[in-house]
């Protein structure tokens, strides 16, 4: 089966194809491709293409619902780059509360005083700041990166309040019982001095930081975006800075508003460029890919449902990538009675999209295909061989 990569992969996670996968410059003959962030929105994609994995967890660049409409499951790599955008955070929280970059800007500036050392002791009064110590951080989102944050800042001794509608009980479990768990985000923006968003940008979140919230906030507030830039409304956030609300805004995701606007500090998009986050991405993305192809199980996916049908036992696996629709388990199991014994079936739904293992010892013939493709919502049918 032919790979492509349409970034740089590490080649931690490309070593762990197996000899039945060939890397391949040319795109034109994949059927599996990983991807970081190369823009796919408007590519024309690989007949063969049954696969794309997403080493990171940001999927902006990539047309899930056309892919899930052609049959081409999506996953992404959520986790793996968790501890590099972790610290990447507490190191921006750092920039905001003392001058740094002001400080080292004037080293810059200033390197071919002789007397350097004496006249900093002049000039660093301009670069001054403050301890995190006894600070209030509120948290949003407290997922695979927030949650460490959250833990993070409690070990830095700060005063944590954190606010997720969908903490699971998994990351409930991984949380420090100290960090307080709101209901709703109003106790966040009256009390916090720092603000770090960890959400999906989607129409609910969009520009939810947002006139109405700065007019909520703790003056002085500093705000950490390290998730995406069009969650926070940059209009309203240079006139929230203007009046004194927003301290710093420290953002990893600048755009020309930002990178051009005073009290913001700006960082390249590094949050997960570290040699340890692009390892763990990489081999998480592979092996998703490896177990989709080998088992027919669906982890991590963003435009269809999770499946695990584990190893096969029988002699033939298919799976079905089909609409969800009422009917479908009634139409799939009525066309296959006199064809075939289902030993095992497992159907899965999300949203629109739904996806079915089924596992039998017959032969896989031309009249079933036949009959499977008769039916009413069927988007793509594969052999796990």
């Amino acid at each position: 089966m032919k790979v492509a990569c349409l970034n740089n992969i590490s080649n931690l996670g490309l070593d762990r194809f197996s000899d039945k996968y060939q890397l391949t410059e040319n795109i034109e003959e994949a059927a599996l491709l990983l991807v970081r962030s190369f823009n796919m929105l408007e590519m024309d994609m690989p007949a063969n293409l049954i696969a794309v994995a997403r080493a990171g967890a940001g999927v902006n660049n990539i047309p899930l619902d056309k892919l899930a409409d052609k049959g081409i499951v999506v996953f992404n790599t959520p986790g793996a780059n968790a501890n590099g955008v972790k610290e990447l955070v507490l190191a921006g929280m750092l920039l905001a509360s003392r001058d740094i970059v002001g400080g080292i800007n004037w080293v810059k500036e200033n390197h071919e005083d002789q007397n350097i050392l004496k006249s900093i002791e002049k000039a660093k009064a301009a670069y001054g700041g403050t301890e995190i110590l006894g600070k209030t951080i509120g948290v949003i989102g407290l997922g695979a990166v927030g949650g460490k944050v959250a833990k993070a800042c409690v070990d830095l001794g700060m005063k944590v309040i954190g606010y997720d509608p969908y903490l699971t009980d998994e990351a409930r479990s991984l949380i420090p019982e100290s960090v307080n768990l709101v209901s709703d985000l109003s106790p966040i923006y009256k009390s916090s001095d720092f603000i770090s968003l960890h959400l999906p940008l989607l129409d609910s979140t969009k520009y939810m930081v947002n006139e109405s919230v700065f007019a909520a906030m703790k003056p002085g507030c500093v705000i950490l975006n390290f998730s995406r830039d069009q969650l926070v409304d940059d209009l309203q956030l240079s006139n929230a800075i203007n009046a004194g609300i927003v301290k710093k805004y420290v953002t990893d995701f600048p755009n020309f508003i930002t990178a051009n606007m005073p009290g913001v500090i700006t960082i390249p998009h590094l949050g997960a460029s570290t040699e340890e986050s692009e390892d763990n991405c990489a081999v998480m993305a592979v092996e998703e890919l490896k177990k989709y192809v080998e088992e027919g199980s669906i982890i991590n996916s963003v435009n269809y449902p999770k499946l695990d049908g584990g190893h096969k036992k029988t002699k033939n696996r298919l799976l079905i990538l089909h609409e969800s629709t009422d009917s479908f388990l009634t139409d799939l199991t009525k066309a296959l009675e006199k064809v075939m014994l289902i030993k095992n079936l497992v159907n899965k739904s999300r949203g629109k999209y739904s996806a079915s293992l089924i596992d039998f010892d017959e032969d896989y013939t031309d009249k079933i295909k036949l009959k499977l493709d008769r039916i009413t919502g069927v988007i793509k049918i594969r052999t796990i061989k």
